[in-house]
């Protein structure tokens, strides 16, 4: 078995050099080791000067998503025993300014999805007297799924309509903004079609599913993308053929 495998990692260090460029390392391979392994070996006894992002190590934080081979994914939970013999080419999510080596700029990213309003809204809250806002497990089992986005943002590496159209708000957030459309507790649908409804909201996506194939958490962006599609053309028929509108 080979004992060591070469990493081509891209490099970008625009106050040395304005073009990025590869640099090969040589890393171990050891069973145990994932992507993000190699690279702190790398950061730690080869070269420290290489630039990345990572935090929890355990696919929480979603702060490791990098280009492997051409795919996005989070490197601390994808073994590099997978790629042998190697090389392993790395490098910056697609679609995302890029800082320096393998760090993206994110303020784009952050900004769709604030645009969404991630919260719960409601024309009135109520008094904490009248008690908690229940929901029922079949309730939690609408949005549960869109929840579990981390913000990773490889659905939007993988998006081509993010990479041709850089405004369309994309999966994610589009994902978020169904998280709390289908939350029982929520009153904010309108002021979200606001956002969904526009020029670079949903009816950019041409449904390619690429965003849910990379989810590491199974998010499916797409279904929800298509889930809210429906909805709207099923709202649309419904006020032409009933236009007094539901009693």
């Amino acid at each position: 078995m080979e004992t060591t495998i070469t990493l081509q990692i891209l490099r970008y260090i625009p106050e040395k050099d304005p073009d990025p460029f590869y640099q090969e390392y040589e890393v171990p391979i050891r069973e145990e080791w994932v992507i993000l392994d190699a690279l702190n070996y790398i950061k730690d006894h080869i070269d420290g000067t290489l630039s990345y992002r990572w935090s929890c190590r355990m696919g929480v934080c979603g702060s490791c998503g990098m280009m492997v081979n051409e795919k996005p994914i989070l490197t601390c939970e994808t073994f590099l025993e997978k790629y042998m013999p190697g090389p392993v080419r790395i490098a910056p999510l697609n679609y995302f300014g890029v800082i320096r080596d393998l760090v993206v700029e994110t303020d784009g990213f952050m900004e769709k999805v604030k645009r969404v309003k991630p919260w719960i809204i409601r024309d009135r809250e109520k008094a904490p007297s009248e008690g908690e806002y229940l929901q029922t497990p079949e309730q939690l089992s609408e949005y549960k799924q869109y929840s579990m986005c981390i913000n990773c943002m490889l659905c939007y590496s993988a998006c081509p309509v993010v990479g041709l159209e850089p405004e369309f708000i994309g999966p994610a957030a589009i994902a978020l903004a169904q998280r709390y459309n289908y939350d029982n507790r929520d009153e904010g649908e309108n002021q979200r079609n606001d956002v969904l409804l526009a020029d670079d909201g949903i009816y950019e996506c041409t449904l390619v599913g690429e965003c849910s194939e990379v989810c590491p958490k199974k998010v499916d962006p797409a279904g929800a993308i298509q889930r809210y599609k429906v909805q709207g053309a099923t709202e649309w028929w419904t006020s032409v053929l009933l236009p007094f509108g539901k009693k």
